[in-house]
């Protein structure tokens, strides 16, 4: 087999053709992001709570909106795979459509109830006070958010990473040096703070949104559809909902678990979820390369499916479960041993030094079962249509065991933070001890395409 798979040069071209954008892109949005909290976290760790707990909104507006259109990509990906651009569009539409609402419904949650909201994560009134600052500004972008995720998924579905991934790098380069203007006020700029870092990243999401619109349409790429071809009957929204909502079911609830765990880990104390920032920002980044693996696995394996090579897509999966756990050991060992030079760039407590020191190696020893979870279930499970298996394996292991024990660690037991976060932990071992036969048995394997709607 891995003789085969490093023989098999028409994989690797394909799959780095797809992947290696991706990674820069996400490595790019990931190290904005890393970059936003170490300006932010100049103004204190009140500061760093409250942006990372404002940012759980736009996580978890983000889940879902990933959710819903990674969703239609199972369909777009294998009618692309068919070269049926006229049923290609119509999932399109149905993905625009859905986004878009969703984002509407969290700009008025972020923009008029901001503090309600950041209560159920915290009682420290300077963390809600500053984080509304911040949700009050950066909710005007959620819409251009949701519009520019629905574009990216179709051009991705459709082989063209490269467009997504020129815009992104050139928005968040903008957002950067926007955040260094504003949050301090450099070079005649006011200073805002916090609401300077809102501000520059509500600009730099809506001109990502501008851009990607017109250079799709620009280039005639896939996503550049026709009002009239975004049109789809309620009979063709039930077709796709069938197997696409259960996607976006299982990002909701998944996000909504996450965000669960981040209010305990809060409510462990102020210097708990800095702590957990950090690590989450140190994850994040680490984490890019097996996104745009994962994303190449599923992108690879939809239009394999969706050109009836059913054999191969099941050999693709094999070969990137390969190439990302062994990915995993090395990128974990990295990770670990760079904790002392990542963490003297943040100013911090000696006592939250140590929770993000033990956190950050608790992290690289598990990486590669995240790894492998995330290329099973987004990768493959989810490419190949098989979304119900997979909500009831993600549902039951995130509410039955992972939050169960965040709330038994931290409110029973009394763990410090990095207890609590092993204890979250299992429920990746549950999920992946379950879904490794699914995946042998081919179950997870449907054609969509072939059916006529």
């Amino acid at each position: 087999m891995l003789s085969k798979l490093f023989q098999d040069h028409r994989f690797f071209t394909v799959f780095l053709k797809i992947a290696i954008p991706i990674t820069i892109q996400q490595f790019v949005t990931s190290f904005t992001n890393l970059l936003d909290v170490l300006m932010v976290g100049q103004l204190g760790e009140t500061a760093i709570a409250a942006l990372g707990l404002s940012n759980q909104v736009f996580f978890l507006l983000i889940i879902i909106i990933f959710g819903i259109n990674s969703g239609s990509a199972i369909f777009t990906a294998q009618y692309w795979g068919k070269k049926d651009i006229y049923n290609l569009r119509r999932v399109m539409g149905i993905g625009l459509s859905l986004s878009s609402a969703v984002a509407i419904f969290f700009t008025i949650a972020a923009m008029i109830f901001s503090k309600q909201v950041l209560g159920i994560y915290t009682e420290d009134s300077a963390v809600i006070n500053l984080g509304s600052q911040y949700l009050r500004i950066v909710g005007f972008s959620y819409l251009f958010t949701a519009i520019s995720t629905s574009f990216v998924a179709v051009l991705r579905s459709s082989e063209n990473v490269r467009l997504p991934m020129t815009v992104s790098i050139i928005t968040l380069s903008l957002n950067m040096v926007l955040n260094f203007l504003l949050i301090f006020g450099n070079f005649g700029f006011p200073k805002m703070g916090v609401a300077g870092a809102a501000l520059g990243t509500s600009i730099a999401r809506s001109l990502e949104c501008f851009l990607i619109i017109f250079f799709s349409y620009r280039m005639r790429t896939a996503a550049a559809a026709r009002l009239h071809e975004l049109k789809y009957s309620l009979e063709f929204l039930k077709k796709v909902l069938i197997i696409s909502l259960p996607a976006a079911i299982n990002e909701f609830f998944w996000s909504l678990g996450i965000t669960t765990y981040n209010a305990v880990y809060a409510h462990i104390g102020t210097g708990a979820i800095a702590a957990i920032n950090i690590n989450s920002t140190i994850e994040n980044m680490s984490f890019v390369v097996f996104i745009g693996m994962a994303n190449a696995c599923a992108i690879m394996i939809g239009n394999q499916i969706g050109a009836g090579n059913e054999h191969l897509a099941f050999d693709y999966g094999k070969r990137f479960l390969i190439l990302g756990i062994s990915s995993a050991f090395l990128i974990g060992a990295v990770v670990i041993s760079l904790r002392p030079v990542v963490l003297s760039l943040y100013n911090i407590q000696p006592e939250n030094y140590f929770f993000a020191f033990t956190l950050l190696l608790i992290y690289g020893l598990t990486m590669w079962i995240r790894v492998s979870n995330l290329i099973l279930f987004i990768g493959i499970l989810r490419s190949g249509g098989d979304t119900r298996f997979a909500l009831l394996v993600e549902m039951s292991s995130i509410w039955l065991i992972g939050v169960p024990a965040a709330f038994i660690g931290a409110f029973v037991l009394k763990w410090p933070v990095y207890g609590v976060y092993s204890l979250v932990l299992l429920e990746e071992v549950v999920k992946l001890i379950i879904v490794i036969p699914r995946y042998f048995s081919k179950k997870w394997i449907h054609n969509l395409a072939a059916t006529v709607y």
